[in-house]
């Protein structure tokens, strides 16, 4: 009996948390300065569908070309930080590692800075946050091969380093930028928001960052071994020397193209992976999936607020700063009631 219960409770927390998102969709795509009720929200997607005929052009408006894309971009950046900032704690094996740790948040808001400043169209700026972020992490992980010894250390020494070269430098593109024009854009989207989301950007972020998700999804067993520690996984066959750098590069891809699309957004990362592990258990195969699912309730939800709670738009990063930092005491509190 006991065993059966044990079997039982993954999945009712994955089906818990599946229903958390869609309650969290419903309500960003019903919620907002302009107010809709479900049964309004489903008939004008049902006529987006061609389900059945009518006109609302007002709630067809709102639903198709803001609401829409804005959950549908949530959920992706929301579960692609969550899904990488648990890789990124189980490779580096340290819970209080957030996807920020090798540089990949400090490099892509330089790169986008960057283009800001010389000018660049909204599709450059992505590609320069997205390639900044990569290059970043690149560098943090050179760094570490030239330290000596190796092992989690000089890579944690490697991402430091690179962190504060590419701070360092986002910080004199902001220096150079034009008071007037370019800084407030620099600074707008490193606030993060998701108010620039549409349907072009989806088409070419979303499969890619989907397969991503899957593929670290997937890694769950390789991501067991690499935290119990370098001898251990050396014992059980898995090349740490090889390993932990493809993993590191796959979670920096994905959290690179969610930044790419709606600027830096913190706290996601390092918050949910430790809400998905007091759920769902350790274990990743169990904990990866709830870990996106919860990460993509929480940024939609959050995303909801920021547009409604006042008469402008609070900027999304703000948002998730907040909350998450407040909901990170509660989670510290249960760790130390348990022992943890």
């Amino acid at each position: 009996m006991k065993g059966c219960l044990i079997s039982i409770r993954p999945t009712l927390i994955r089906s818990l948390s599946a229903a958390a998102l869609l309650l969290a969709v419903v309500l960003a795509l019903c919620c907002g300065r302009y107010p809709l009720s479900p049964s309004r929200v489903v008939v004008v997607l049902g006529r987006l569908l061609h389900l059945w005929g009518g006109s609302d052009p007002i709630a067809d408006a709102i639903v198709w070309q803001v609401r829409l894309p804005r959950a549908l971009a949530g959920l992706l950046v929301g579960s692609a930080l969550s899904c990488g900032g648990a890789t990124f704690q189980a490779v580096l094996r340290n819970p209080l590692v957030s996807p920020d740790i090798l540089g990949v948040l400090s490099g892509s808001a330089f790169g986008a800075a960057l283009v800001i400043v010389l000018g660049g169209s909204p599709a450059l700026i992505q590609i320069g946050a997205f390639c900044g972020g990569l290059l970043a992490v690149s560098s943090g992980l050179s760094i570490s091969r030239l330290l000596p010894q190796g092992g989690l250390l000089t890579l944690l020494m490697g991402g430091l380093i690179a962190n504060a070269v590419f701070t360092a430098l986002l910080s004199l593109v902001k220096y150079t930028a034009d008071p007037m024009d370019q800084l407030p854009a620099v600074v707008n989207w490193l606030l993060g928001t998701l108010s620039q989301t549409d349907w072009k950007e989806l088409s070419w972020l979303t499969v890619p960052i989907l397969i991503l998700i899957t593929v670290l999804i997937l890694l769950a067993p390789l991501l067991d071994v690499l935290s119990l520690g370098d001898d251990e996984a050396r014992s059980l066959g898995v090349s740490v020397r090889v390993m932990r750098p493809v993993v590191i590069l796959l979670a920096t891809l994905v959290c690179a193209m969610t930044i790419s699309m709606a600027g830096i957004i913190g706290w996601v990362g390092l918050l949910v992976p430790h809400v998905a592990r007091m759920l769902a258990g350790a274990e990743h195969r169990n904990m990866m999936p709830v870990c996106a699912l919860l990460g993509a309730a929480g940024l939609i939800l959050a995303d909801t607020v920021a547009r409604s709670l006042t008469s402008g738009e609070v900027p999304l990063g703000v948002m998730t700063e907040l909350f998450g930092a407040l909901a990170f005491i509660l989670v510290l509190r249960r760790l130390r009631g348990e022992g943890v």
